[in-house]
């Protein structure tokens, strides 16, 4: 079964809605210009209620380790994301504390084995280019190129996901994850209900 996560987390009630959908990763935005910001204390608060079972993984953007660090440990988190323009050195260096999911925005320039580079992380998000926002864009990309990129690890699928096109997502990329965030809401940082269980159903969960 592909595993599910569900991004942009801000609040107690939409992460329950999410956990009983059978998600097996929950995303926290900590970079501050996004609408789906949560502060680390909020997310603890939410953190601290999951099960065993669930990852809580934190998302950064160019922050630096002291910020990741502490914001990881005032949260308690269990993954890193990062969705910069983090290099394999930063990355090398998060995963020594934590796993890390590295994320790309796929243009064009971007060649599979650029992702070579990222051993160290445990997964290789690959998420639609937008110009100015850093995921949960609903922007998409070629998935086509998701069956190259799986040469060089774990390939979490993101980018413009919905209930309506991912089972044609899967069935051309057959990735070890999904994340969706925009695709599953009602407005930024507010999940629909009926969505998320759709999304969860088409994932097999």
């Amino acid at each position: 079964m592909v595993r599910l996560k569900i991004c942009g987390i801000t609040n107690w009630r939409d992460a329950k809605m999410c956990l009983d959908a059978g998600a097996d990763w929950l995303g926290f935005n900590f970079y501050r210009p996004s609408p789906r910001y949560i502060a680390p204390e909020k997310a603890r608060s939410i953190i601290r209620r999951l099960p065993r079972r669930v990852e809580a993984v934190g998302l950064f953007v160019n922050a630096s380790l002291v910020e990741i660090f502490r914001h990881a440990r005032a949260a308690d988190l269990s993954m890193i994301q990062l969705h910069g323009d983090e290099n394999p050195r930063f990355v090398a260096k998060i995963a020594e504390a934590y796993p890390v999911i590295k994320a790309f925005r796929v243009r064009k320039k971007l060649g599979a084995s650029e992702l070579k580079r990222f051993s160290h992380a445990d997964c290789l998000l690959l998420d639609g280019f937008h110009p100015e926002l850093r995921g949960g864009s609903g922007a998409s990309f070629d998935w086509r190129f998701a069956r190259d990129a799986s040469r060089y690890g774990r390939i979490i699928l993101a980018g413009g996901l919905t209930p309506g096109n991912l089972a044609a997502a899967l069935r051309q990329t057959k990735p070890y994850g999904v994340d969706v965030c925009s695709g599953v809401e009602s407005a930024p940082g507010k999940k629909d209900g009926a969505k998320v269980k759709a999304f969860a159903r088409a994932t097999g969960h």
